[in-house]
């Protein structure tokens, strides 16, 4: 019993290492954002011919949508883990 709980720690680590290393970029009008498996910012370009006002919608869009990407990556690793709790 501890045993397969400790194997279900190691099979979530392992899960969690292969996480981080996903990537989603998301470019939207020129602005581009690029985000990994922590939800960290890699990188930001903004496009210069837009307004401030504009580049920040923008901005948003691209950042709640590369948020999204990550998730439903997260979701389908997991389910295709087979790690059941």
């Amino acid at each position: 019993m501890i045993f397969d709980q400790f194997k279900k720690i190691a099979e979530l680590k392992k899960l969690q290492d292969n996480l981080k290393k996903e990537k989603e970029v998301v470019e939207r009008d020129g602005v581009l954002v690029e985000i990994n498996g922590n939800f960290e910012v890699e990188n930001v370009r903004l496009n210069p011919d837009l307004s401030t006002e504009k580049q920040q919608e923008v901005l948003i869009r691209c950042l709640n949508e590369a948020r999204e990407k990550i998730q439903k990556k997260m979701a389908q690793m997991m389910m295709g883990s087979g790690i059941g709790f």
